[in-house]
């Protein structure tokens, strides 16, 4: 029988040769594997649509009045409530297309579309509708100054319909004795109807909006979600 050589290198480059019978205790082991502690990745629970609804059971009105759900309501049925931490209405959903044009909010899409948004970007541009989830809430006026109750542009929103949440923001306002409006994006999160002519829903969505909250840059959707999941954490647990 041959014997079969390997070729060790020395550190010194010289070439030895060895028989390749050589004893498995007498090769050098490897080192053992070095693992590392590390915590299981733990996230909290979604809140869901049914604990925000809870949370939000009965109306302390804080409005001077009741708004219409859109121009041509005759009935003035809506009131702005109040609770811990946040402010909240159930009402329709009208499609704002407003802001920055795109592919789908324009003049020939949208015949009442304007350009601007009552609020702006970080950058100094108009919101776009197409892109950002965010709500309508009414100008300030003699039945609510919402101002007056934390909310403002960049506010982080909680919006229900059926058992989806969708988290936004306040990014437009809308006449003072109309409420009920979300943006073009919003409508497409929640799987509503989105065209601004035809779109929307006439009942069943009800806003949060959270006192004081701010959403940094306003056109970040990912800060939005974020701030969003916190706050509503935080209101379930006061009301639950």
């Amino acid at each position: 029988m041959h014997n079969r050589t390997t070729v060790l290198a020395t550190a010194i480059g010289t070439v030895l040769l060895a028989p390749a019978a050589l004893s498995a205790e007498a090769l050098p082991l490897p080192p053992p594997p070095r693992w590392e502690h590390r915590a299981p990745v733990v996230r909290e629970a979604a809140v869901t649509a049914a604990d925000l609804l809870a949370a939000v059971k009965g109306c302390a009105q804080v409005s001077q009045g009741r708004f219409r759900t859109d121009a041509v309501a005759a009935a003035e049925t809506v009131p702005v409530c109040g609770t811990a931490g946040a402010v909240h209405w159930t009402a329709d959903m009208d499609i704002d297309c407003d802001g920055r044009p795109g592919r789908y909010c324009n003049k020939e899409t949208d015949p009442s579309f304007t350009a601007m948004t009552a609020f702006q970007q970080s950058d100094g541009r108009y919101l776009s509708a197409e892109e950002l989830p965010f709500i309508v809430v009414p100008a300030r006026g003699s039945r609510w100054k919402h101002s007056d109750h934390g909310v403002h542009g960049g506010s982080v929103v909680a919006v229900i319909h059926e058992d989806k949440v969708l988290y936004a923001v306040v990014g437009d306002t809308g006449p003072t004795g109309i409420i009920g409006e979300a943006s073009y994006a919003a409508a497409e999160a929640l799987g509503i109807p989105s065209d601004p002519r035809t779109g929307g829903v006439p009942s069943g969505v009800t806003y949060i909006v959270f006192k004081d909250s701010k959403a940094k840059p306003i056109e970040s959707r990912s800060a939005a979600v974020t701030e969003g999941e916190r706050l509503a954490r935080e209101l379930v647990a006061r009301t639950g």
